[in-house]
């Protein structure tokens, strides 16, 4: 069964249920995320898109664009809603995320000298 293609407002595939034994797609290549400017994410290569059941969407294709402004009507696709809604949001982010500080924050750990990073 396809899925919902970006641009594409017909026919939802039914999601099936993900088991956490289920391997994940391997590529030598792996899934690239691009942000685009006033636009959506576009996620590229080999992946799994998951609702937040675990239950696992069909993206239909290898390359799709995700929602980023919240106004599309096929989420979590994008459907060019974005240019109508005006949304702005920029490339990439107005500063630098250090790893170390995205590691302590995902553990949610204030100290600096316990990284490991």
């Amino acid at each position: 069964m396809r899925g919902v293609r970006p641009g594409q407002g017909r026919g939802v595939s039914q999601p099936r249920p993900v088991s956490p034994d289920d391997p994940a797609p391997t590529s030598e290549r792996g899934a690239t995320i691009t942000p685009y400017r006033d636009g959506p994410l576009i996620v590229r290569g080999d992946f799994r898109l998951l609702d937040q059941d675990g239950n696992e969407i069909d993206p239909g294709r290898e390359t799709i664009a995700l929602c980023r402004c919240g106004k599309s009507g096929i989420k979590p696709f994008c459907d060019g809603s974005h240019k109508r809604a005006g949304f702005s949001a920029p490339s990439a982010p107005s500063r630098p995320r250090p790893a170390a500080r995205i590691l302590r924050e995902a553990r949610g750990d204030d100290d600096p000298g316990t990284d490991t990073a």
